[in-house]
C-alpha cells in the first residue's frame, strides 16, 4: 500500500505544481496584453517617437562637434569623451527635458517669447566674446 500511497502523493504534487505553473502563465500572458495595449495608447507612442527624435539629434550634433572642433574626441587618449557630451560636461538631457519643457511652456503662457530670444542671442553673444578672448589670452 504504501508504493500506491507514494504514487498518490507524487501524482498530487504533480499536479499540484502544474496547476501554479498554469496559473503563473496565464497571469503572465495577461501582463503581457495589458503591457502591449498599454504600449498602443497614443501619449506613449509619441512619447517614444519624441525620444528617439531627441537621440538622433543629440547623436548627430555630437558627430557634428566632434568632426568640427579640435581636439574634441578622436585619438590622444587622456578621457574626457568626446563629441557633445565632451563640450559640456555630460548633462543628462533626459533629466533636464522636463525642466525645459516646464520653462518653455511658462514662456509661452506669458508670451514672453521675444524676450526669452533676445536674452538668448544676448548670452549666446556673451559666449562667443568670453570664448574668443579664452582663446586670444589663454592664462
Amino acid at each position: 500500500m504504501s508504493d500506491k500511497h507514494e504514487n498518490a502523493t507524487a501524482y498530487a504534487t504533480a499536479k499540484a505544481r502544474l496547476l501554479k505553473e498554469g496559473e503563473l502563465h496565464r497571469l503572465m500572458v495577461m501582463q503581457s496584453k495589458q503591457h502591449v495595449a498599454h504600449a498602443l495608447h497614443p501619449e506613449v507612442l509619441l512619447h517614444g517617437a519624441v525620444d528617439m527624435g531627441i537621440a538622433a539629434v543629440q547623436a548627430r550634433f555630437a558627430g557634428l562637434l566632434a568632426a568640427k572642433l579640435p581636439g574634441i574626441g578622436g585619438g590622444g587618449g587622456g578621457g574626457g569623451g568626446g563629441g557633445l557630451s565632451g563640450i559640456l560636461g555630460g548633462i543628462n538631457y533626459k533629466a533636464l527635458m522636463p525642466v525645459a519643457i516646464t520653462v518653455a511652456s511658462f514662456i509661452q503662457k506669458r508670451r514672453l517669447t521675444k524676450p526669452a530670444l533676445a536674452l538668448g542671442t544676448v548670452a549666446a553673444a556673451a559666449a562667443g566674446w568670453y570664448y574668443r578672448r579664452k582663446q586670444k589670452h589663454p592664462h
